[in-house]
C-alpha cells in the first residue's frame, strides 16, 4: 500500500468511528423511518451521520468529491468518497443491528479502498487495492484475512439470489438465510450471490472487499462496476460457468 493510500484508510477509519458515535446514539434512543421518492426508507440518522462523514473527510481531503446515498453528489475530482451512511436503514429504524456504515474511496473511476462497519454487531471488514481484505472487531483488534471459497461445480455450489425471481436466473439458487450474504461470500460460507437492484453506494466497498478476498463481480453489461444496477459476486472458480448461465456478457 502507498504512503498516501494507507493516509486515506486511517482517514476512512476515523471517519467511520466519528460518524459510528453518531449512529449508535440514535439508534439507542430509537428513531423513525419515512419513504424517501424511490420508496426506500430515510431516517434522521442517516442524514447526519452522512454529514458527518463528509465533514471529516472534507476537513482533511479538501479537494475530494463525494456521492452518497442521501446528499447525492458534491464536487469534481479524480478521488470521490461513495457513502452509504445506514446500510440497512429498515434494521435500523426497527433497532434490530443489522445495520452498517460503509465508505469507499474511487480515484480515477477505480474503487481503492472500502471500510465497512457493523457496530451494533461489532464487526468490520475492509480492503485496499492489491493488500487483501479484512475483518476484525469493532473497535478494531484481532484482525483476520478473508478469502472466498474455492467450490467449483455449480451442482454442488451454495447459491444466493436476491431477485424478483432468482429461480428463473439461477435455478438452484435459495433467497438470503441473512442480512448480507456479502459476508458469508468472503467467509467461504456461500459460493454466489446474485442482486438485482442495488445502487453504486451498495455495491462500491463489497466489490472491493470480494475481489481483495479473491473473488469477482459481474454486472449484467459485463463490467466490474456498481453502477448497473445488479450483478454476480462470486468466488473465481464458479464465475465464468453462472455469467454463462445468466447471459451475462463475457469480456476479457
Amino acid at each position: 500500500m502507498s504512503a498516501g493510500m494507507d493516509g486515506d484508510l486511517r482517514l476512512a477509519f476515523g471517519a467511520v468511528e466519528a460518524a459510528a458515535e453518531v449512529a449508535v446514539g440514535y439508534f439507542g434512543a430509537g428513531v423513525a423511518a419515512t419513504l424517501k421518492a424511490d420508496g426506500t426508507p430515510v431516517t434522521e440518522a442517516d442524514r447526519a451521520v452522512e454529514r458527518l462523514l463528509r465533514e471529516t473527510l472534507s476537513a482533511a481531503r479538501p479537494g475530494d468529491a463525494f456521492l452518497g446515498e442521501e446528499l447525492g453528489e458534491l464536487g469534481e475530482s479524480d478521488r470521490v468518497w461513495i457513502l452509504d451512511p445506514i446500510d440497512g436503514t429498515r434494521f435500523f429504524s426497527e433497532r434490530d443491528p443489522n445495520w452498517r456504515i460503509q465508505i469507499a474511496l474511487e480515484v480515477r473511476g477505480i474503487t481503492e479502498l472500502a471500510v465497512v462497519a457493523s457496530p451494533a454487531l461489532g464487526r468490520c471488514w475492509w480492503a485496499t487495492r492489491g493488500g487483501g481484505a479484512f475483518e476484525s472487531s469493532w473497535p478494531r483488534a484481532e484482525t483476520r484475512r478473508l478469502g472466498v471459497s474455492t467450490a467449483a461445480s455449480p451442482e454442488n455450489a451454495v447459491l444466493v439470489a436476491l431477485d424478483n425471481d432468482p429461480g428463473a436466473r439461477l435455478p438452484s439458487a435459495r433467497p438470503p438465510w441473512s442480512p448480507l450474504p456479502l459476508i458469508e461470500l468472503v467467509h467461504g460460507e456461500i459460493d454466489a450471490f446474485l442482486v438485482e437492484r442495488y445502487y453504486k453506494w451498495d455495491h462500491a466497498p463489497w466489490i472491493l472487499i470480494v475481489e481483495e478476498a479473491g473473488g469477482r463481480f459481474t454486472n449484467p453489461t459485463g463490467g466490474n462496476s456498481g453502477d448497473q444496477g445488479g450483478g454476480l459476486y462470486s468466488n473465481a472458480a464458479l464465475h465464468d460457468n453462472l455469467l454463462a448461465t445468466l447471459h451475462y456478457p463475457l469480456r476479457p
